[in-house]
């Protein structure tokens, strides 16, 4: 069976169909070339047989080039119209039915996904791409690599590393899990309506067990925060709060072997989990457990 792809002029009747007006608020703009979306798939090494889970499918464009890798999709879509058409265009561009499964839901409350899909794909929308792709990998451990297309400024800082000016908090946090190198350009010229910045393909490979326990986590982010929050202080001015005083933010970092002068651009994600164990280690140790 040959599954065909949306054009554009197929793409503008489905919205009209649906009364679809893409919105600035939900960071809609649908890909009408078949040509891009084939290329995030081949990006993301989609493999016939593999479950594959896209967040914010809209029309169809990317899910059909998904389904034509030979792969079965879950989709998760906010906008219950979309998610409610989803199954027929799929059906109506020679796709099996059992090889897709909606999810009508907020992508940053869903806590299951059939299937346990074990790749992500999607185009996200700038102003949660970031929220969305952290939930995930925190919630579904069966996730192992993907590729989404981001505004290209989201992109390079989740690809940023240490020392860069644009490392920052969303870069550490993505490194948690694993290694996220950028992986293809992207035109304006392939979006409905044609957006006002530049996209980027950015792909991630998990990293193999686990870095640390879920509160092992959750105190290095808390640190992540505090240190780029203030990203222009020493670190131990930046996590004085945290600590209680820059002296005893001090005795962390030393201990933790981090200079207390340096800063959050400086540091390693590992660097960020090695002060939280520290940090830790003083409390109980000044509880005098």
């Amino acid at each position: 069976m040959t599954v065909t792809l949306l054009g554009a002029t197929e793409i503008r009747s489905l919205a009209a169909e649906l009364d679809v007006t893409p919105t600035k608020k939900l960071g809609q703009n649908f890909v009408v070339d078949a040509n891009t979306v084939r290329k995030i798939v081949h990006a993301a090494r989609v493999q016939p047989g593999e479950r594959v889970v896209e967040v914010g499918p809209g029309l169809g464009s990317l899910t059909l080039a998904i389904l034509e890798a030979g792969a079965s999709v879950t989709a998760v879509e906010i906008d219950h119209r979309l998610a409610a058409r989803l199954p027929q265009t799929v059906a109506d561009h020679g796709v099996e039915p059992q090889r897709l499964t909606v999810v009508d839901a907020d992508a940053l409350r869903v806590t299951e996904l059939p299937g346990d899909p074990e790749v992500l794909v999607a185009n996200l929308p700038y102003n949660v791409s970031v929220p969305v792709l952290l939930h995930f990998l925190e919630t579904f451990d069966h996730l192992k690599r993907g590729v989404v297309m981001v505004q290209a400024e989201v992109a390079e800082r989740l690809a940023a590393k240490p020392g860069s000016k644009i490392y920052g908090s969303p870069s550490v946090k993505a490194a948690w899990y694993g290694d996220w190198k950028l992986a293809g350009t992207v035109s304006r010229q392939v979006f409905w309506p044609v957006p006002n910045v530049d996209s980027l393909l950015v792909g991630f490979d998990r990293a193999e067990g686990e870095r640390g326990t879920l509160e092992e986590r959750r105190r290095t982010f808390e640190i992540v925060d505090a240190a780029f929050n203030q990203r222009r202080k020493m670190l131990r001015q930046a996590l004085s709060g945290l600590f209680g005083s820059s002296a005893a933010a001090s005795v962390v970092l030393e201990s933790a072997g981090v200079a207390p002068t340096g800063r959050g651009e400086d540091l390693t994600v590992d660097d960020f989990h090695r002060i939280a164990l520290r940090a830790a280690a003083v409390v109980d140790q000044g509880s005098g457990t």
